[in-house]
């Protein structure tokens, strides 16, 4: 049987005072964090992006099993593809799928079926789950809390993207299918978020909404 391998976990000793610093000034930055749907033309490094990934790979997973890809798009006639297909889901949602009561909450937003950030933002990422590993020989191995360790690291990449001075928006066009196709994705691979990533347009206007307090999002025992 395979031993197991350790290595010693090394982190910083802050004093009480220094975390309170460090954890007041992170909340200040993330509670500016908003969802962005209007883009700058402005390019972003092809750097910054794949630090981005990078970053977000670093979520814990099940069995350390790692179960995402991240497809980062920039060419302008994937993304336009990507567009098409995702109106043409939005339009059959928003003409049916949608029942009224959810129609309704999303008029605060001002959103329809229309999707001009796709095309907009110089970055497209596509996330994709795999709920298992086919290796080189096509043999398939299982992973683990799949949904959760995708989530984990999708918001681990949003809060990057936002301490890059840069915005996103968490886009879910359903049903998703025409992104595995676009992209040539295998079996294994389902997609589980699309995110536009860029600078946002000038004199950019978010909707006035408010986040719950404290007391309405925790319990302390």
């Amino acid at each position: 049987m395979e031993s197991n391998t350790f290595i010693p976990y090394r982190t910083e000793d802050l004093t009480l005072e220094a975390q309170k610093v460090r954890v007041e000034s992170f909340y200040k930055t993330m509670s500016e964090r908003r969802s962005v749907r209007h883009f700058s033309n402005r390019e972003v490094d092809e750097k910054i992006i794949r630090t981005l990934i990078n970053t977000a790979g670093t979520a814990p997973s099940g069995a350390n099993k790692q179960p995402w890809t991240f497809c980062a798009i920039s060419s302008p006639e994937i993304k336009q593809k990507i567009r098409e297909a995702a109106e043409k889901e939005e339009y059959e949602n928003y003409h049916g799928r949608m029942s009224d009561e959810w129609l309704q909450d999303l008029q605060k937003f001002d959103t329809n079926w229309v999707k001009e950030f796709l095309t907009e933002a110089p970055w497209l990422i596509v996330i994709f789950k795999k709920s298992y590993d086919i290796d080189k020989n096509g043999t398939k191995s299982k992973n683990y809390y799949v949904q959760e360790s995708v989530g984990i690291a999708s918001g681990i990449f949003i809060t990057a993207v936002h301490m890059a001075g840069l915005v996103t928006l968490t886009h879910t066009p359903s049903p998703m299918g025409f992104l595995q196709e676009i992209l040539g994705r295998p079996e294994n691979e389902k997609p589980f978020l699309l995110l536009p990533v860029g600078y946002p347009a000038e004199n950019c206007l978010v909707p006035d909404i408010k986040r719950k307090s404290e007391n309405e999002i925790s319990l302390f025992f």
